[in-house]
């Protein structure tokens, strides 16, 4: 009993970072997803035109984001990260915390149905050697169900635990390409 509690922890944990990782791109209906919130950034007068080149980069941003949310999510079904885009906006340090969560998922059993919704906003970005990127998000697990892999039950979680949470995560441009390097899940609701 005591096992299945610290086990039921331990997934809980694991849910909690996965959610706060990167991109779902069909996880919302809202229309707020087409036209992502402009970011506060510096532009220089060399650019010939600074706001079709900042929100050109802030969808770019979103995008990537969505679409490791989106490969998260798919990992997440199956306890596995086999046969997924993970790796395709995903660095290896952000990737191993989901391995971590993937692998404590095979061990118990379980696998998740349904999808988070993320309502992802990019809070800042800044120039240098590496563009960087910062998204905060408030992550819905609402609809996000850990369950029994064999038994196809319900898993019961703490009922203290944040069905909504804060999420930030970091983008770095890597050549044209955004990748998301850390994502952190905030104690914090929304």
């Amino acid at each position: 009993m005591r096992l299945t509690a610290v086990r039921n922890r331990k997934l809980t944990t694991t849910l909690v970072v996965a959610s706060s990782l990167v991109a779902l791109a069909s996880c919302s209906d809202s229309s707020e997803d087409a036209s992502p919130p402009k970011s506060s950034r510096t532009q220089t007068a060399k650019s010939p035109s600074p706001s079709a080149t900042a929100d050109s980069e802030d969808a770019e941003v979103i995008a990537a984001y969505k679409s490791s949310w989106a490969a998260q999510s798919e990992a997440y079904k199956k306890a596995s990260s086999d046969g997924t885009d993970l790796r395709k906006n995903t660095t290896l340090r952000a990737l191993a915390d989901i391995e971590s969560d993937l692998s404590a998922m095979r061990k118990a059993g379980q696998v998740t149905t349904g999808r988070p919704a993320i309502d992802p906003k990019i809070t800042k970005v800044s120039e240098g050697d590496i563009t960087k990127a910062t998204v905060s998000d408030c992550v819905d697990t609402t609809n996000w169900t850990l369950i029994d892999k064999a038994s196809k039950k319900k898993v019961p979680l703490p009922s203290q635990r944040l069905a909504k949470y804060v999420s930030t995560a970091t983008l770095e441009k890597w050549g044209t390409k955004w990748m998301v390097t850390q994502l952190t899940a905030q104690n914090q609701a929304c």
